[in-house]
C-alpha cells in the first residue's frame, strides 16, 4: 500500500468544489481546502506507486479547476 499527500491549486474560488469532488474518488483518505500556496491537501492510498500515478493523473487532474498539482508520496525511514 502507498499513501501520498497531493498538493493542489486551484483556479480562484474553486478550491471549496475540488475539494469535494475530489473527496468521493476512490482511493481518496481526506480532502481539504487550506490556506497558503496551496488551496486543497489530499491524502490518497493506492496498491502501487504506478496506481497512484494513474489516480492523480486520469482522475485527480481531471477535475475542473485544478490548475496544478505536487505528489508527495509518504516514506517511513
Amino acid at each position: 500500500m502507498v499513501q501520498a499527500y497531493i498538493l493542489i491549486q486551484t483556479e480562484v474560488g474553486k478550491a471549496s468544489t475540488v475539494a469535494d469532488v475530489i473527496a468521493k474518488l476512490p482511493g481518496i483518505l481526506h480532502a481539504e481546502d487550506v490556506t497558503g500556496p496551496y488551496d486543497v491537501i489530499v491524502r490518497a492510498q493506492s496498491d502501487s506507486v504506478d496506481d497512484l500515478g494513474r489516480m492523480v493523473v486520469a482522475k485527480i487532474q481531471q477535475v475542473d479547476g485544478i490548475t496544478r498539482t505536487l505528489t508527495c508520496p509518504i516514506v517511513h525511514l
